[in-house]
């Protein structure tokens, strides 16, 4: 089978490679359909962050059985989104199904191999069946909008609440649609980047220019002084962490979702806020897949498609065998992008075509 491999730091190609070997007692094999690009896969490739080479990288993936699962529950040709942390079985926390909060698990794309080669083994307990009508591309935005509402889940959303989402990239934009979903009254989504704040709008958010002033100032003007019941973290970077916990109202809640790229130095300021307004800070990784059929991943696929979008913030579909540039591209800003995705197999690209029209197959979402 065909694999996209990363050899070294930039240095990917397109290989043959063995089948994929059994994972666990309860494995399946399945044929990959889509991939989605994270930040954390384009640091892999740009500057090595990762648990070293050979790697295939793809954590954020959609796939169709090949066989019947080991107990039969689900039957060859379903189409599944996959979960992509392994965990231990003897890890206490996987005990209490906390899988991605355990010290030992293993992980596609990142400890292990992942979704950009033409099949993988995947234990059962990974596997989400996704509804009869929708695409494959949608299954590969299941896993970023997961993690999304396991992070704006942390706050309690209280009566006419308002919200703020510092960050319009694709997790920004899912968790200020499930803010919407959840009963936020209000959300405001800020960003530097044009592009991004006008998504935002025809999605249905007011949007705060980022280049304009200081976010969090603006947050306040928007609401009389007040500050936001909730405010989201999403860039990933010192300022907005810090603007965050400043546009925060008393007894608010600061949702940390933004892996920083940089220090944050709490300034006393900061700290006296933090206190005198009695603010709740909450870290956030990853999503929950327990209890069965009542999960975050559960509740990620019954909404996708209808009260939360996906494809509207993909910007680019790209064939899988043209990982070297797009991850490239990716790393020297080439061009402007939002949500990436490679469509591996036949029928991700065909509903590339179908579902999403000529400028999605050139690249480009216009």
């Amino acid at each position: 089978m065909k694999a996209a491999v990363l050899h070294a730091v930039r240095d990917i190609r397109i290989e043959d490679v063995p089948m994929p070997e059994a994972v666990g007692v309860a494995s399946a094999l399945v044929r990959v359909d889509a991939v989605g690009v994270c930040g954390s896969d384009v640091l892999r490739f740009g500057v090595g962050k990762g648990y070293g080479f050979p790697l295939v990288l793809g954590h954020e993936l959609s796939a169709t059985l090949v066989e019947d699962s080991p107990s039969g529950r689900l039957k060859a040709g379903t189409r599944v989104a996959v979960f992509p942390c392994i965990p231990d079985p003897a890890d206490p926390m996987s005990e209490i199904g906390e899988y991605t909060l355990g010290t030992s698990y293993d992980y596609f794309g990142s400890r292990r191999d992942g979704g950009l080669e033409e099949y993988l083994q995947v234990p059962e307990r990974n596997l989400f069946p996704l509804r009869d009508d929708q695409s494959a591309l949608e299954g590969a935005m299941v896993e970023p909008a997961g993690v999304a509402l396991h992070a704006v889940r942390k706050a309690p959303i209280g009566a006419n609440a308002v919200a703020l989402v510092i960050g319009a990239g694709p997790i920004g934009m899912f968790a200020a649609q499930w803010l919407r979903v959840l009963g936020v009254t209000r959300v405001l989504v800020a960003d530097v980047d044009v592009h991004k704040r006008a998504l935002a709008e025809r999605l249905g958010f007011e949007t705060i220019d980022a280049t304009a002033g200081p976010t969090d100032e603006q947050a306040a003007e928007l609401t009389g002084g007040r500050g936001v019941d909730i405010a989201v973290e999403a860039s990933g970077l010192a300022l907005t962490f810090l603007q965050a916990i400043s546009a925060a109202a008393h007894s608010g809640h600061v949702v940390l979702l933004g892996d920083l790229r940089d220090d944050a130095l709490l300034p006393k300021e900061t700290v006296s806020r933090i206190l005198r307004r009695e603010l709740v800070l909450h870290g956030t990784w990853n999503a929950k897949i327990t209890p069965r059929d009542a999960s975050e991943w559960d509740m990620v696929i019954a909404h996708l498609g209808r009260d939360v979008v996906a494809t509207d913030l993909v910007s680019h579909v790209i064939d899988f065998e043209d990982a070297q540039q797009t991850f490239t591209d990716l790393v020297e800003r080439a061009h402007w992008s939002n949500k990436t995705l490679f469509a591996v197999s036949a029928t991700a690209r065909e509903e590339r075509d179908a579902l999403l029209g000529a400028s999605f197959s050139a690249g480009v979402n216009a």
